[in-house]
């Protein structure tokens, strides 16, 4: 669940809106943001197959597999200090290219301590990638087209989060969990393949680079309050997002729900209708302000958390949808905030909350994990409650 949105700076060509040079482009984005971050939520759709294949807890799998979080939230900081110093090109083909090494190594890991580092290098180098795309489109985009570049990119993300899950539980259903990380790391490859063939070299600009050490930049950040409110906000959203679709995969295997592997996956269609709600971010912010606009996506989250306590399918699909549509909105419009808030160093600014935000699920999946393993589902979503709540007070915070 990550975001373009605030990211994309006008640069000096203008393209026109509807030509098919724009219209291939706008696939290559969506394409490249589907392969760089495909395998960051793939794996909660076989939670319970590999909790049983490893013989643990639902919150040791859950915290394992969430273990990326660690990695992008690190890639995401070191990554937004140094990426004007790295040829975008050549780091977006490395670090595609290596993550298929942890990705297929994921298939043999022997116990869970290898399965957590590997997915933590997982997690460096998918961030690695992202960061730097952010970087490359930032760079080329015009005014004009940046609207499509945020559009095409929100599109591959929230594809990622739909189709990643539902070929994950299907190839697991029918292959078995190995040939599921090994059909992965053939996606990262392909991502590889088509940036080498589609991203051009091009040097960092330099009004991208920043005006001091990384160090001193990020000090500035921290001492405003708009932006740790902001940096909070994020953990705050991936830490309900984590939560929510990381244990509720638990809750449709067991009774009186007791759907099967393949059936989980299609469950991820409920993240369809973000596909085209996200979209509406930018405009909504715009229009009514930041702070109605989060308000109203948390808002959303919290009405959809009791529909996930039912035991009728419907009603609990129907709860993830609403939280799904929510979180992902509120995180468009938070990483629009920060955007704005941040007047210099925007890179070490989006670095910084890019850590926070993953650091959120990091800490979203060890806290719920407990609260699910020892008091059940319904202590879990009041945890999720109570973030989304956090969220909506640290959001009083912002002024837009």
């Amino acid at each position: 669940m990550t975001d373009l949105t605030t990211h994309v700076r006008p640069a000096a060509m203008e393209m026109h809106g509807h030509s098919p040079g724009v219209l291939l482009r706008s696939f290559v984005i969506g394409l490249t943001a589907f392969l760089t971050v495909v395998d960051l939520f793939a794996t909660q759709a076989i939670l319970p197959s590999l909790t049983r294949h490893y013989g643990v807890t639902p919150a040791a799998m859950g915290f394992a597999v969430n273990a990326s979080t660690f990695g992008m939230a690190t890639a995401s900081l070191v990554v937004g200090f140094f990426s004007p110093r790295i040829d975008r090109r050549l780091g977006i083909l490395l670090s595609l290219t290596l993550l298929a090494i942890p990705t297929s190594l994921l298939a043999v890991a022997p116990n869970l301590t290898v399965f957590t580092v590997l997915r933590i290098a997982q997690g460096l180098c998918m961030a690695s990638a992202f960061a730097l795309t952010l970087a490359y489109l930032g760079e080329q985009c015009s005014a004009m087209d940046a609207g499509g570049a945020f559009a095409a990119y929100i599109t591959g993300n929230v594809a990622s989060n739909l189709v990643g899950r539902l070929i994950s539980a299907a190839i697991a259903d029918h292959l078995g969990l190995s040939w599921n990380f090994y059909f992965f790391a053939a996606l990262n490859l392909t991502g590889a393949v088509l940036v080498y063939f589609t991203i051009r070299r091009v040097q960092p600009m330099q009004a991208t680079m920043i005006t001091e050490s990384p160090l001193t930049a990020i000090i500035a950040h921290w001492r405003n309050p708009q932006l740790r409110a902001a940096y909070a906000l994020g953990f705050c959203i991936l830490f309900a997002f984590i939560g929510t679709f990381t244990f509720v995969n638990f809750v449709l295997v067991r009774p009186p729900l007791s759907l099967g592997m393949m059936e989980i996956g299609f469950v991820y269609f409920v993240f369809a209708p973000s596909v085209v709600t996200t979209l509406m971010a930018g405009t909504v912010s715009t229009r009514i302000g930041t702070r109605p606009t989060i308000w109203g996506a948390l808002g959303v989250a919290l009405v959809g958390l009791p529909l996930m306590l039912s035991s009728h399918l419907a009603e609990v699909l129907t709860g993830m949808v609403l939280v799904g549509v929510g979180t992902f909105f509120a995180q468009a419009a938070a990483t629009g905030f920060v955007g704005r808030a941040a007047t210099e160093n925007r890179g070490v600014a989006s670095g910084t909350y890019l850590a926070s935000y993953f650091f959120g699920g990091l800490v979203g999946t060890a806290v719920l994990g407990q609260l699910f393993d020892h008091f059940g589902w319904t202590a879990c979503v009041l945890g999720i409650g109570l973030s989304l709540a956090s969220a909506a007070l640290l959001t009083s915070l912002l002024r837009s």
